[in-house]
């Protein structure tokens, strides 16, 4: 009976390691104790993966950004625990959209501790959404178990109330949508963006955290640190191109 009750619980834990390029939630080793996740959803008509990370520390798992499909919220963290035997402690959002602070209302219900700024607790509060338990200074340094890392405001950007997150030790930096992908051709949603301030942004990071190992984009792949680079290029582009379409209608 055991031999049976130990076969059927390897199956079990097989199917929640099996990740394949189809599935829904997708999880990957980075270094270390760090682990990014990818979740899906539909934009302008396209199925599109966007990234999220988390991390494990003595404590538990430290957990940035939310699933961008609700339907992976508990998904997520029955993987985490039954990967790392760890319940999740503590989730920050990187700005204000649904694929970042979208699992406020969930996530506190179950317990863990929410935490976002306060450029985004009063967006999200004056679009009647979800708000984080916490609200955090714009340059806040926090220690949980062996770990430590900076929550750091960088300026206006791709949202007005975008943070990335800093792991000094590590040399991680986890950009969230502030930073695209060195595959991305354009700067993707700009609805709430600020492109000329983002200029300024993106150079203040790169001041600020020199030299990472790892750069991770709210969206497409993390295996070149030069999307910060990218980024900035892809912005002067666009303002370029404003400038030149402004100067030509006068």
């Amino acid at each position: 009976m055991r031999k049976a009750i130990s076969f059927l619980f390897l199956i079990a834990l097989s199917s929640v390691f099996a990740q394949t390029k189809n599935s829904l939630l997708q999880i990957s080793h980075l270094t270390g104790d760090f682990y990014i996740y990818r979740t899906f959803n539909k934009y302008k008509g396209n199925l599109i993966s966007a990234n999220a990370m988390y991390l494990v520390t003595q404590k538990g798992v430290v957990l940035f950004d939310s699933p961008w499909d609700k339907n992976q919220f508990q998904p997520l963290l029955d993987s985490i625990k039954a990967r790392h035997g760890k319940e999740v402690l503590m989730y920050f959002a990187t700005h204000s959209h649904d694929d970042r602070a979208g699992g406020f209302d969930f996530y506190r219900k179950k317990g863990i501790k929410t935490y976002s700024i306060q450029q985004t607790d009063e967006i999200l509060k004056t679009t009647n959404k979800p708000r984080a338990e916490i609200v955090i200074r714009n340059d806040t340094v926090l220690n949980i178990g062996e770990h430590s890392f900076r929550i750091f405001y960088p300026g206006k950007g791709h949202a007005p109330d975008n943070i990335v997150v800093w792991f000094d030790k590590e040399k991680v930096l986890y950009g969230g949508c502030f930073v695209k992908s060195v595959l991305a051709k354009d700067l993707g949603y700009l609805g709430d963006s600020d492109v000329v301030e983002w200029e300024k942004s993106i150079k203040n990071v790169q001041t600020s955290f020199s030299n990472p190992l790892y750069v991770i984009p709210g969206h497409g792949d993390w295996d070149n640190v030069k999307s910060l680079d990218h980024t900035l290029q892809l912005i002067q582009e666009y303002n370029k191109s404003n400038r030149s379409d402004q100067s030509d209608k006068k």
